[in-house]
């Protein structure tokens, strides 16, 4: 047995060697086991967490409708499975005078000033896209119903989202960081204890150079590896909005291109039995109470192979 040993290289942000190799060994059946019972983990197929996610989605918009009551909902990167959320709502003829969402993050230049919703590449330009658009008029909600992080509200943010009456529901998914929205574990712009961190609100942070690597790979950016494309800032949510969120919902389920290749699944068992720390933003969900979502290619055991390449 070779007693070849290293540390993590200093430009990865967790490095606790114990809890690395601890989480490494976590197998498929033992991963949904947490001490906390608020905090429910399930593996299921690749295939049913996107109906899943849709549905979900749609279900507590039409279910507030019926109730008369409004909803405010924290949204992720705006794929284009939004559409499929608006065609639910159309079909059903769903009124969404009463939605009121917050993108979670968007992307920023070097001086941190944030990109407009004209930017073909950012989240705001691809949420009225795949979501807002493909909503009939007649049942959309007011557009500035639909908010994300600009330069004019920025500072405000947060106290928006309170102001809705915080998110009934924060939807989120672990990068390959283990950042939140873009939450990053290495960003100074988000340094302090774990307390503090907490209490932290809405912010132009820098983006982590794995986040560059991850994002370079989605469609948006031309998905060929181009890391001096993807901006090298962003702003986003806190994590006190997470914490505030009534409900949470985590996913874990990104894979390259639909491939068993899953850069999350050292990551999910970090997040989700790691240590809970401001090195692995999303761990906050351990404290809280959430829904993790794992899909059974993240879930697999980590085990090497000589046979597998990139």
């Amino acid at each position: 047995m070779s007693n070849f040993t290293y540390p993590p290289s200093k430009y990865v942000p967790f490095r606790d060697m114990e809890a690395l190799e601890r989480c490494r060994k976590i197998k498929r059946e033992d991963i949904t086991k947490h001490p906390n019972p608020d905090f429910k983990i399930s593996v299921l197929p690749d295939n049913m967490i996107e109906h899943m996610w849709v549905t979900d989605m749609f279900y507590r918009i039409k279910e507030a409708a019926d109730a008369g009551r409004k909803i405010v909902i924290i949204t992720p990167n705006p794929c284009p499975l939004y559409k499929k959320v608006a065609y639910l709502i159309n079909k059903f003829r769903v009124s969404c005078k009463h939605v009121y969402t917050f993108n979670m993050d968007e992307y920023a230049n070097e001086k941190g000033e944030i990109a407009p919703e004209t930017w073909p590449m950012g989240f705001m330009y691809a949420f009225k896209k795949f979501f807002y658009s493909q909503i009939d008029p007649e049942l959309r909600p007011a557009e500035n119903q639909c908010q994300g992080p600009t330069d004019k509200n920025i500072k405000d943010y947060g106290k928006m989202i309170a102001d809705a009456g915080n998110a009934d529901i924060c939807y989120s998914g672990p990068g390959w960081t283990g950042h939140l929205a873009f939450i990053e574990p290495d960003a100074p712009e988000f340094e302090g204890s774990l307390e503090e961190w907490k209490k932290m609100g809405p912010r132009v942070c820098t983006l982590s150079p794995f986040t560059l690597a991850q994002n370079s790979l989605h469609g948006s950016f031309g998905y060929s590896g181009d890391i001096a494309l993807v901006p090298p800032m962003a702003a986003t949510i806190g994590p006190a909005q997470v914490i505030a969120a009534k409900n949470r919902i985590d996913v874990n389920a990104i894979t390259v291109h639909g491939t068993t290749t899953s850069w999350q699944r050292l990551m999910t068992r970090l997040v989700t039995h790691g240590p809970v720390t401001p090195k692995l933003p999303t761990s906050i969900h351990q404290l809280l109470r959430t829904d993790c979502w794992i899909s059974e290619t993240a879930a697999r055991n980590i085990e090497p192979s000589d046979l597998i390449e990139y």
